[in-house]
């Protein structure tokens, strides 16, 4: 059974490292042992005069075979699997342009799971299904389509990795979400950006070529924006925008496979980026004041004057940002050119709290009723104590990130006395209990069951 496990993976070149479909045929020695061509070849070069036959190593008396260490001793983790032949193809399900959700039906199941952004919604669906088109399709005619990497801004919590992850599960390809901070120039202590590649390659099962059709989301996108007024090296700023160009545009990157960063014991693999869907997302603090300073600039003096602090109040400034804002941010140029899809996701008002309390297939409050229906106890809330929830929420102005950390805290001393008590049957949850001036209503079952008959 493990050798036709095994037969799923690539071998390797025992000196190098790089997978056979990287290097061309192996030549095989004794004790599982494998070469590369361009490996034999620098080992012949290598040695003085010519004279030594390195086919007859394992017949010297002074080298033992046997201490080598086999390249079936690499961890599975580390191991690149062989492309499918087109036999085996019909084992999965291929995507094809007819399994493609059109953009409506993107946007529809979207919705299930996503309150409000409708022009983000809108805009990830096309942007999407555009691009797997191109992908499947590879070319048309003489027409070759650019890819549509996004870039999407938009406040901390209001749903930005969250719309990644759906559009991901809806369209089942492999995702890998990946944090810009850790991301530094190579040769720095840090990842190099082809991390972000590795984590899709861990993704995708080490795949490659279901690799080469994710998506990658890198967070935190507004933390590597060129520093200001620094005579240090900026090796965390904009040398990672430009090491993450080749990336985005499409390029053929080597890979450490199941590692963050190269060294002599790890295996690359070899992945071509053209197809790979990049979506960017930053919460970019304080670019309102680049966009007020813009828009202000229009008229400041006599009677068609625009006052200073007429966007002060505007909590959705941000759907007015533009590439030069960005610019301005601290993004390069060339980066912002490869990222050609931008848009801005709305910020949370206390309505679309309440509706994310309560609508979402997954809604945290469905969450916390699964868990007490296990125990046989019916969780209900009160209008009041939605609107008393969401408005804790606004105060800590984290966005929907903040509701979870609000319930958790009045659902400890329910859930942690509910199992104590068989004869509850139903919780309440009150206004007056989330503002601390009451308690949640329990009643028990004897009651209901009467209630019922």
């Amino acid at each position: 059974m493990d050798n036709n496990k095994d037969d799923n993976y690539e071998k390797y070149c025992y000196l190098c490292r790089r997978p056979e479909s990287s290097v061309g045929k192996l030549i095989y020695m004794p004790n599982n042992i494998n070469i590369c061509q361009d490996c034999m070849q620098k080992t012949f070069d290598s040695f003085s005069g010519g004279g030594m036959q390195f086919m007859d190593l394992s017949n010297m008396p002074n080298l033992n075979m046997n201490q080598f260490t086999p390249v079936n001793d690499i961890p599975k983790s580390q191991k690149v699997k062989k492309k499918k032949e087109k036999e085996d193809k019909k084992e999965e399900p291929e995507m094809t342009l007819s399994s493609i959700p059109a953009p409506h039906e993107m946007k529809a199941k979207l919705d299930e799971y996503v309150i409000g952004q409708e022009y983000a919604k809108k805009v990830i669906s096309v942007a999407v299904y555009n691009h797997y088109k191109r992908v499947l399709t590879d070319t048309m005619d003489d027409i070759e389509i650019e890819k549509s990497n996004m870039l999407m801004v938009g406040p901390t919590g209001s749903g930005k990795t969250y719309l990644v992850k759906t559009i991901a599960r809806i369209l089942n390809v492999p995702l890998a979400i990946t944090d810009a901070t850790t991301l530094t120039e190579a040769g720095y202590i840090g990842d190099d950006v082809e991390s972000v590649l590795s984590k899709l390659l861990a993704a995708a099962d080490n795949d490659v070529e279901k690799a080469e059709r994710g998506i990658v989301f890198i967070d935190e996108i507004d933390k590597i924006a060129k520093k200001r007024n620094t005579n240090s090296r900026d090796v965390s700023g904009e040398a990672v925008q430009q090491g993450l160009l080749k990336l985005l545009e499409g390029a053929e990157v080597e890979v450490p496979v199941g590692a963050g960063s190269k060294n002599a014991m790890v295996p690359l693999a070899t992945i071509n980026t053209r197809n790979i869907l990049f979506i960017c997302g930053g919460a970019f603090p304080d670019i309102e004041d680049i966009i007020k300073a813009r828009l202000n600039k229009q008229s400041s003096i006599g009677f068609q004057a625009d006052l200073k602090d007429k966007y002060d109040k505007d909590n959705n400034l941000l759907k007015q940002v533009t590439v030069e804002d960005l610019r301005e941010f601290g993004m390069i140029p060339e980066f912002l050119g490869r990222l050609p899809v931008l848009y801005s996701l709305d910020a949370l008002d206390e309505d679309m709290l309440v509706k994310i309390l309560k609508e979402p297939k997954n809604a945290i409050l469905k969450q916390y009723q699964k868990l007490l229906s296990l125990d046989g106890v019916e969780l209900k809330f009160n209008d009041g104590a939605y609107h008393a929830i969401a408005k804790r929420a606004m105060e800590k102005k984290t966005g929907a990130r903040a509701l979870r950390a609000i319930i958790e805290e009045f659902m400890l001393d329910i859930m942690y006395q509910i199992p104590r008590d068989d004869n509850i049957g139903r919780v309440t949850i009150t206004q007056e209990y989330i503002e601390g001036t009451g308690g949640p209503i329990l009643e028990m079952r004897g009651v209901l069951a009467l209630e019922q008959n």
